[in-house]
């Protein structure tokens, strides 16, 4: 299981996320890097052992302009496999964001209709495209009524259906809390759909993400308990993680 540090990028700096209420978002404050600048940030972390970055661009989720120049910056400059949410929508914005990054996530909070999804598999592949179903209140969030009807299991279900072998379960309230992921949820996807899993959103220790990887979770977005220093990097290191 790959520990995949987060980076939320508001008003081009790097900020501290909580339970999505993006409005009261601060510039990140961390015990590993002085700086809120996404490219040192990430430097950071590459220069620590990890292999993955997972990079949300709120400017471009709130239908600002998306930070290019950062996502060239940490592919050019460090060793990361980057990760994606721009709030992609459409398939022409898709192919400008596919020729930047590792991978694209097409988050369910802007995701209008499964057609799109469809049509990006097929324009980039299985690998390139994540899925990430955005919970907000135990509810898929979306602007999409119909995907928002549905239950996360069933959501998750028709993605495996669509050709998407990889998801997120981002649980939005619990982003920056500490209070563990939703297990129940997470068990009930990976027993009833057969794709890989992400999970972000909220977790606490290293006990937890040993649990997810017995649990067979891919991979765990981890942010808050990096940057307070509850987390050590030794400790990752001792178990394997990186």
């Amino acid at each position: 299981m790959k520990i995949i540090p987060v980076i939320d990028v508001l008003n081009g700096v790097a900020v501290h996320g909580i339970r999505g209420e993006r409005e009261r978002y601060q510039p990140l404050k961390s015990t590993l890097c002085r700086s809120a600048d996404p490219l040192d940030i990430a430097s950071t972390f590459d220069s620590l052992g990890f292999s993955s970055l997972y990079l949300a661009d709120l400017d471009a989720i709130l239908g600002k302009s998306a930070n290019f120049s950062i996502y060239r910056q940490i592919m050019t400059q460090t060793r990361l496999d980057l990760m994606v949410d721009a709030g992609i929508a459409d398939i022409s914005k898709a192919e400008v964001l596919a020729t930047e990054v590792s991978k694209i996530v097409i988050g369910s909070e802007t995701l209008g209709s499964l057609d799109f999804l469809g049509q990006a598999v097929k324009a980039f592949g299985e690998g390139k495209v994540v899925v990430s179903i955005d919970l907000k209140e135990g509810k898929v969030l979306s602007v999409s009524e119909a995907i928002a009807s549905m239950a996360a299991v069933s959501f998750a279900q028709e993605l495996r259906k669509i050709g998407i072998d990889q998801i997120i379960l981002l649980d939005l309230d619990r982003v920056g809390t500490e209070h563990g992921i939703n297990l129940a949820l997470l068990r009930s996807v990976l027993e009833k759909t057969g794709v890989e899993v992400l999970v972000g959103g909220g977790i606490r220790s290293l006990q937890e993400l040993e649990e997810l990887r017995k649990l067979g979770v891919s991979g765990a977005l981890v942010a808050t308990i990096l940057h307070n220093g509850k987390l050590q990097i030794d400790e990752l290191k001792s178990a394997s993680f990186l």
